[in-house]
């Protein structure tokens, strides 16, 4: 069937198939159409997530080394941001948890693939965009606020996708067609439809529906329950005539998707943080900084409003950077003041992860700052520094489910809002403080007023029980036909 001409019942008009065919015609004028292609799968251990999530990266290779068997998960995903590979991490940590071993299969890394290619033009508009969004509150009003919470929202959006994926086959071939397979962004699980997988589950981001999100014939695992009805309904994905809405077969409401390193420790976890609050330890701050780079401004306040408590030994702060060595340089020559109290983990994922586990039941003081140039190690890092912090500040999207006390910053896109109205509504991070002041009067809060952090340890707990943060496991479950 052509999924851009019918989307759960739901006819596309002839100009906005036309319009999804000419997309698809242009991206075989610039990148070609490899369907024919045949691409050998072999398999390495993945860099950072290897030994610890028996992670095998799946790889183009000269011939075919890869041994799929019964315990065997495949993760589709991409590189966009950060957030697509944190939440591909929480899949593969749930499944070797749950005695499987997980696949990473990133089309994005493809780079000799037609699918590679466009992925790869795609996520740097999107990384211009996020970048320019901060930038220019104009650009931002006008185009990616609207863009992002309301264009990606149109079905003919997702029909013009549809027939993008097409092109995204052909390094699909090798894989068993009844394998059990999440994609963690909807271009894998569109292509994975498209070549055949039987057992496809869609694990959607955010807290916003979207038709970006669509993949008919993939079962839709969503992590709050407004998603569910949102998608489910087809909520405004069409202004001008009410939708058919989504079949329940194709939909399931799951919980975040959070790592099993860090669900089966969240009592430990809050236990530290509320005997550091009780014992007047000093406050530990993590700052994550998005895939796209942005929000340079907001983090510059941070640093320098958290700079007296870190002098007087009553914040640490821990900055990841990812894999952004340019942004950080940047930080430094705006705030040089913190040079003093400096330590920078670069490119050695072993010592990062000694650092956190010597922080984990140890003391730390000052500013430690983390940047690794392989991605896996970039996104991994937060993972290890959030259990031996207190409160992490980071922008409303895929972080926003995690489960440790949360300051929300601004936004970057119209989309990720709804994340902090989950987080706010769980208890476990503040709204969205949407301006550097806002943001700042927030950190005196909580500094200064600890019990916050103690509050929001004891929403975890009470969540953790109901099984908001399971989200993973049964993403898994639902892959491998455990849980209809």
């Amino acid at each position: 069937m052509d999924r851009s001409k019918l989307i759960f019942g739901n006819e596309i008009s002839r100009k906005a198939y036309k319009k999804a065919v000419k997309t698809k015609a242009k991206f075989i004028d610039k990148y070609g159409d490899d369907s024919d292609a045949v691409y050998h799968l072999a398999e390495v251990e993945a860099p950072a997530v290897g030994k610890p999530l028996g992670v095998r990266k799946i790889v183009i290779g000269k011939e075919s080394t890869c041994k799929f068997d019964d315990k065997s998960l495949v993760i589709g995903n991409i590189r966009m941001g950060f957030g697509h590979y944190r939440i591909s991490m929480a899949i593969a940590s749930a499944a070797h948890a749950m005695g499987y071993t997980p696949y990473w299969f990133d089309l994005h890394s493809f780079k000799e693939a037609s699918c590679g290619k466009i992925i790869a033009q795609q996520n740097e508009l999107y990384s211009l965009g996020s970048r320019l969004s901060q930038r220019f509150s104009l650009f931002n009003k006008i185009v990616w606020e609207p863009l992002n919470s309301e264009g990606f929202r149109k079905l003919t959006y997702n029909s013009s996708d549809q027939k993008t994926a097409e092109l995204m086959t052909a390094v699909f071939k090798e894989l068993p067609k009844d394998i059990p397979y999440v994609a963690t962004h909807v271009w894998p699980s569109q292509a994975a439809i498209h070549a055949g997988l039987t057992h496809v589950v869609n694990a959607v981001p955010d807290n916003w529906p979207m038709a970006l999100h669509l993949s008919e014939g993939a079962v839709h695992a969503v992590q709050t329950p407004s998603a569910y009805l949102g998608y489910r309904a087809l909520r405004g994905m069409d202004k001008k005539r009410q939708l058919k809405p989504m079949p329940k077969e194709a939909i399931a409401y799951t919980g975040h998707f959070i790592d099993h390193e860090l669900v089966s420790n969240i009592e430990a976890d809050c236990q530290k943080r509320i005997n550091r609050v009780n014992s007047k330890k000093p406050v530990r701050w993590l700052m994550s900084v998005g895939g796209a780079g942005a929000q340079k401004e907001i983090f510059i306040t941070v640093i320098r409003k958290l700079l007296p408590a870190i002098k007087a030994r009553k914040a640490v702060l821990f900055i990841n950077v990812g894999d952004h060595s340019k942004v950080w340089h940047e930080l430094v020559a705006a705030v040089p003041q913190m040079k003093p109290f400096l330590h920078e983990h670069f490119d050695d994922f072993d010592e990062t992860a000694s650092f956190c586990e010597g922080a984990y039941s140890g003391e730390v003081s000052g500013i430690h700052a983390f940047c690794h140039s392989d991605i896996f190690a970039a996104v991994y890092s937060t993972n290890l520094l959030m259990r031996c912090s207190d409160v992490l500040i980071t922008k409303p999207s895929e972080l926003a489910f995690y489960p440790i006390p949360k300051l929300m910053i601004k936004r970057v896109g119209g989309h990720e809002a709804w994340g902090a109205i989950r987080a706010a509504e769980i208890g476990d991070g503040t709204y969205e403080c949407s301006t550097p002041a806002e943001t700042a009067a927030m950190i005196d809060m909580i500094q200064h007023g600890r019990d916050i952090i103690e509050k929001m340890c004891g929403y975890i707990l009470d969540a953790k029980k109901t099984g908001i943060y399971n989200g993973a496991y049964r993403a898994v479950e639902l892959a491998v036909g455990k849980n209809k």
